[in-house]
């Protein structure tokens, strides 16, 4: 990874930074006047995408399927091997939002990279990265709830937690973001901040409490032990879906991108961002595993509870320090939810500007109060508490719908990165680039994410009922049926991709001051 040694100058005024005016150049450039305000620092923008990945989260929220589905050994090397394909894909985006820092990420780079169809391209990365994100919001507070269930049950042994239940308290959950993200950039920057503290430091409190509590811990020799619980004879298969642990955690790291427009010096942070939050989350990640790996005490005992994670705390430390521990946990998958709500307001503002969305001339209006797209929020809220109702009825149903969340990001991870691949010479890289190791680590990056979201639509339980059956690829196939129907029916006669507003200095006169 390389980056230019000439940077745009920057011009201080009155001792202070100004650097948003070169930002504010790049963003003219691209045709778009500025209308968000640049608070987040480059601390801020990697801390967004560390705080979505969320290692707390995802580890809690998945270790109970990695445990029947190879055990330690595809826990711990699947998790390794999986964060190194993932640097190979934030690598790779890293590039492509280097050359456009955006807060449409995705969709515009697809939409700039492409050399024909750039309205087809741009159109369908988009709506994935849009079903993603408000999958991810709704599965983040659905896991969330689900925790905050656990812990009462704990506290109060006569808690009985209900589909109904799960679901209010989801709900509540993703209003309070939605709040939250009303608010001034400079809020979420420092919730942010402080999620990326409270992941740390909670890692460290929890990390430390499996190391000395347990009065015994499993030999080195156990991390090599292989499990297949999944019902499937075939072991190569059963370790494979193992490695979905890891996929599932390491997600939304595109927030980064999102946030380019809020970020000063966003040809170099935003980038940066998204690898250092990579490689953070997998160093601290890794540490984690080990140390929940290595204070299992009966396997079979903790693989069948309802929550292994917080059966292994409350084996190795007893009750109630475990349940000081899953408050920590509860806490990260708050703060991993706001996230993700923020990333998933900038990508509906950014879409709605170039009019790809009904009803976009709401949904890319900015407060003047608080400088934030506030009618994008509410709208990212309702969208996710719709993907939540139906497990009111159905636990099935829901992680039929949420399940797309992971497919529907990494697929829309792929499309710039291909696109990027295919342009070859002609593609005019940023002042953060990977220059010769480009075309390679593109390559590695568009065929893992082919592999792993195959892994995400196979089936993941033998036999196969009704409640095991994978909904994804249905749910993936929905999405794709309607966008397609919609973009020949109408959009493709008023949708040619990311809009100019014009000339740099004609856009240049539309910033809001």
């Amino acid at each position: 990874m390389s980056e230019r040694m000439s940077m745009p100058r920057t011009r201080r005024r009155a001792g202070r930074d100004t650097v948003a005016i070169d930002d504010d150049a790049t963003l003219h450039a691209m045709g778009y006047p500025r209308k968000l305000t640049r608070r987040f620092q480059a601390f801020d923008n990697f801390a967004i995408s560390f705080t979505i990945i969320n290692i707390l989260s995802g580890i809690f929220s998945s270790f109970g399927f990695g445990m029947n589905a190879g055990g330690p050994r595809v826990l711990v090397f699947g998790w390794i091997g999986v964060s190194v394909m993932v640097l190979f894909i934030g690598a790779a985006m890293a590039e492509v939002a280097s050359a456009y820092p955006t807060s449409g990420a995705l969709y515009f780079s697809a939409g700039k990279l492409a050399r024909r169809h750039r309205g087809a391209w741009s159109w369908y990365t988009g709506w994935l990265n849009f079903v993603g994100q408000v999958g991810g919001t709704a599965a983040t507070g659905y896991a969330a709830a689900t925790f905050i269930q656990a812990f009462l049950a704990l506290q109060w042994p006569s808690y009985r937690p209900t589909a109904h239940q799960t679901v209010l308290i989801t709900a509540l959950i993703i209003v309070l973001q939605g709040l939250a993200n009303t608010y001034t950039v400079r809020l979420v920057a420092v919730l942010n901040r402080i999620s990326v503290w409270w992941l740390l430091i909670g890692l460290v409190v929890i990390v430390g409490a499996l190391v000395v509590g347990p009065d015994e811990h499993r030999p080195a020799s156990f991390v090599t032990d292989f499990v297949n619980n999944t019902g499937f004879t075939n072991a190569l298969y059963g370790g494979m879906l193992g490695l979905l642990v890891a996929s599932w955690t390491f997600t939304g790291f595109d927030g980064s991108f999102h946030m380019s427009e809020e970020t000063v010096r966003a040809t170099v942070n935003a980038p940066r961002g998204i690898t250092r939050a990579i490689s953070w989350s997998a160093a601290t990640g890794l540490v984690l595993m080990l140390a929940l790996v290595y204070s299992i005490g009966d396997y079979a005992k903790v693989a069948g509870s309802a929550a292994p994670p917080v059966q292994i705390l409350i084996d190795g430390v007893g009750t109630g320090p475990a349940k000081a521990l899953l408050l920590i946990v509860i806490g990260a998958m708050l703060f991993c939810g706001l996230a993700n709500l923020t990333s998933n307001t900038r990508q509906i503002f950014a879409f709605s500007r170039d009019g790809a969305m009904p009803g976009s001339h709401w949904w890319h209006s900015v407060s003047p109060r608080t400088r934030t797209p506030v009618k994008a929020v509410w709208l990212a809220v309702a969208c996710s508490l719709a993907l939540v109702l139906p497990g009111w009825w159905s636990h099935t149903a829901f992680t039929a719908i949420v399940s797309v969340n992971v497919v529907g990001l990494f697929l829309a991870y792929a499309v710039p990165i291909f696109l990027r691949l295919r342009l070859g010479a002609d593609f005019r890289p940023g002042p953060w680039h990977l220059g010769r190791w480009s075309r390679p680590v593109g390559v590695v990056a568009v065929l893992w994410i082919m592999l792993s979201s195959a892994l995400f639509m196979l089936p993941q339980a033998s036999p196969i009922t009704i409640d095991s059956f994978n909904y994804a690829p249905i749910a993936l196939a929905v999405v794709l049926v309607v966008a397609t129907v919609w973009w020949f029916a109408t959009a493709r006669r008023r949708f040619r991709g990311p809009v100019s507003y014009g000339r740099p200095d004609e856009v240049a006169a539309m910033d809001l001051v």
